[in-house]
């Protein structure tokens, strides 16, 4: 058997046991949390509407807890972790740099500046509110850092990018920090957001940033076979007919799409973006093609894992998802870089 359709079958099969893992780890969020619920009173709860107690035998409260709260919980932390994934991929990919995350290019720095300037301008206390101040801020950081790593002909070589995008980080969090101190109650506000978690947030939220992660999810896809060939370097996909400005300018506005809505939406995931890469590239190489989709549904799981051992491991509490990533990620990154075949590009 070729060998090309050996590898495809292969991937294939990755898709199809991530496709699984994820409905298992869907199922999971629903039903656990400081209060187990079974699967089937989680069955009745999405399945009866209504609640009538004459057909849906979930009791009353279960039923509220899944429609309420954990629907739009495990929802969220789907398409956020999703588009968090595919990001950490391209922007990889484009910088060429095995480090790179959402804040490597400002993105991160962007929505929490416009985010805590509303908070502190208009008194916002409202996930819901203050999202739009966050993307917008984010899709600013994005456009101007491609603006400027494109001055002088240089069409946003990796390099450029990265220094461009170091530059305004830098000028952004001081901006932020001279926001939060000198308004505390944006301070209590922020310091919420910035921590990174899926809790708090209802339904609106998940609309409100879905057709952007939509889009952003669909311009991925299509950059991926771009993305390929400059790899290549530069010269070599200039001479295979690659317009590197459209190229890169198509990533880029994926990866603000992405990034930008999720940062929004749940604060800035650490380790997210910079790890998820890594493992999908273990099974699928550097074809950006398959890795892409594979960091996104990895990305999916690992952030609703991530927060459904949060609510487990500190119930009747429970931990950010951003922090039992962190503490999950750090060690298990350190063992990523130390076997260098993994970090490759």
């Amino acid at each position: 058997m070729p060998v090309v359709v050996t590898t495809r079958r292969r991937r294939l099969f990755g898709l199809l046991l991530l496709v699984v893992l994820l409905l298992c780890a869907l199922a999971a969020s629903i039903a656990l949390g400081s209060r187990a619920i079974g699967l089937g009173a989680v069955y009745d709860a999405l399945t009866c509407p209504g609640g009538l107690p004459l057909t849906c035998p979930a009791d009353g409260t279960e039923a509220q807890i899944v429609r309420e709260l954990r629907l739009p919980r495990t929802g969220l932390a789907l398409i956020t972790g999703l588009a968090l994934g595919m990001a950490g991929a391209l922007i990889q990919g484009y910088t060429r740099n095995p480090l790179a995350d959402a804040g490597l290019l400002g993105l991160n720095a962007g929505a929490a500046f416009l985010a805590a300037l509303s908070i502190h301008l208009f008194a916002l206390t409202e996930p819901a509110q203050y999202i739009w101040f966050a993307f917008l801020g984010a899709l600013i950081a994005g456009v101007v850092v491609f603006g400027i790593s494109s001055i002088g002909g240089g069409k946003a070589s990796p390099l450029a990018l990265v220094l461009a995008g170091a530059a305004a980080t830098a000028f952004l969090q001081a901006m932020t920090n001279i926001v939060v101190l000198l308004d505390m109650d944006a301070l209590n506000t922020y310091r919420y957001w910035v921590v990174g978690d899926i809790a708090g947030h209802d339904a609106a939220v998940f609309w409100q940033v879905l057709p952007f992660l939509a889009l952003g999810v669909l311009l991925a896809l299509m950059a991926g076979p771009g993305l390929n060939l400059l790899a290549l370097g530069d010269d070599v996909a200039r001479g295979l007919g690659v317009n590197l400005g459209r190229s890169r300018a198509l990533g880029l506005a994926a990866i603000v799409l992405l990034a930008g809505a999720a940062t929004a939406a749940v604060g800035p995931i650490a380790f997210l973006g910079l790890i998820v890469p890594h493992l999908a590239r273990a099974v699928t190489g550097p074809d950006n093609r398959w890795l892409i989709p594979y960091a996104g549904l990895i990305g999916a799981i690992t952030l609703i894992f991530a927060d459904t051992l949060g609510r487990l491991i500190a119930r009747p509490g429970e931990l950010q998802a951003g922090f039992t990533l962190a503490v999950i990620g750090a060690p298990f990154f350190i063992l990523l870089v130390r076997r260098r075949k993994l970090v490759s590009l």
